[in-house]
């Protein structure tokens, strides 16, 4: 596993300010990280859009099979898939439009997935949970 990405606290901060999450591989499972951290998420104002295309709907929203199916806006795409499965996503993300963070949840980096991210146009984190970095800077 790579070291987490060094994007400064103050940049973490601003991509904070994005309000719009597709969450990949979101679980209705309790308990699981992929379960409390975009409910958290959802507690702090943010709007989540689930993405598993196993569920039609997680945590009463709206589940997608993919990122590019979404019609709403997206700001950030928070993964929750194992490393080796994030190039197809990163691929799938590109295109839809506008997105500008591709967030790999902690454990999880792929430098394929990251490389395509960026050609694109995307800001890459990678092994940070959204929930922890949210907690340490901003409360």
């Amino acid at each position: 596993m790579e070291e987490m990405d060094n994007t400064p606290d103050n940049r973490l901060k601003e991509i904070y300010k994005l309000k719009n999450i597709a969450v990949v591989g979101m679980s209705p499972t309790e308990g699981k990280p992929a379960n409390y951290v975009p409910k958290y998420l959802i507690e702090k104002g943010y709007k989540v859009i689930p993405v598993n295309p196993v569920y039609d709907s997680v945590l009463g929203l709206k589940s997608y099979p993919k990122v590019s199916e979404i019609p709403d806006p997206v700001d950030i795409v928070d993964i929750f898939r194992k490393s080796e499965d994030i190039p197809p996503i990163a691929k799938d993300a590109v295109k839809k439009k506008g997105i500008k963070v591709f967030w790999m949840q902690l454990g999880i980096y792929n430098s394929e997935a990251k490389e395509i991210a960026e050609r694109n146009g995307m800001e890459v984190v990678y092994n940070r949970c959204m929930l922890r970095e949210h907690q340490r800077l901003l409360l």
